[in-house]
């Protein structure tokens, strides 16, 4: 099984310019030192930070200030636009009764990035 996602397991989007860390409320510890992300832990600034600088020309910011340069893509700061559960949830591993991330676990932004874990900080769970 892959690792599971817990607080401080930084996150890269495919638009962004820099990793983040996923924040999880302090409440979902399991046999872990760090609190479990689960399905539902995708709110912009509360769980998921911002990745530096988006270059989503679906970026409604983007979009306007790559026309305001001439068509030149002119990146703006990331502000994560996140209103889905993540898909590829661990649905083996519960916690609060909502199926736990792994490292397989993707979140789409509504500017059309890609979200997913870059470095484990949590060890291999065997089942």
């Amino acid at each position: 099984m892959k690792p599971v996602i817990v607080q401080g397991t930084l996150l890269k989007c495919s638009f962004g310019n820099a990793p983040a860390p996923m924040l999880v409320l302090p409440d979902r510890k399991v046999n872990s030192m760090q609190p479990v992300a689960v399905k539902t832990d995708h709110i912009p600034l509360l769980n998921i930070l911002p990745f530096g600088m988006c270059s989503n020309p679906a970026n409604p910011m983007v979009a306007a200030a790559t026309a305001a340069a001439l068509g030149v893509l002119t990146p703006m700061p990331c502000i994560p636009c996140t209103v889905r559960d993540w898909t590829g949830a661990c649905d083996k591993v519960k916690v609060q009764g909502k199926a736990a991330l792994n490292m397989d676990a993707r979140l789409d932004c509504l500017y059309g990035g890609s979200i997913q874990a870059a470095v484990p900080v949590q060890p291999t769970v065997l089942l």
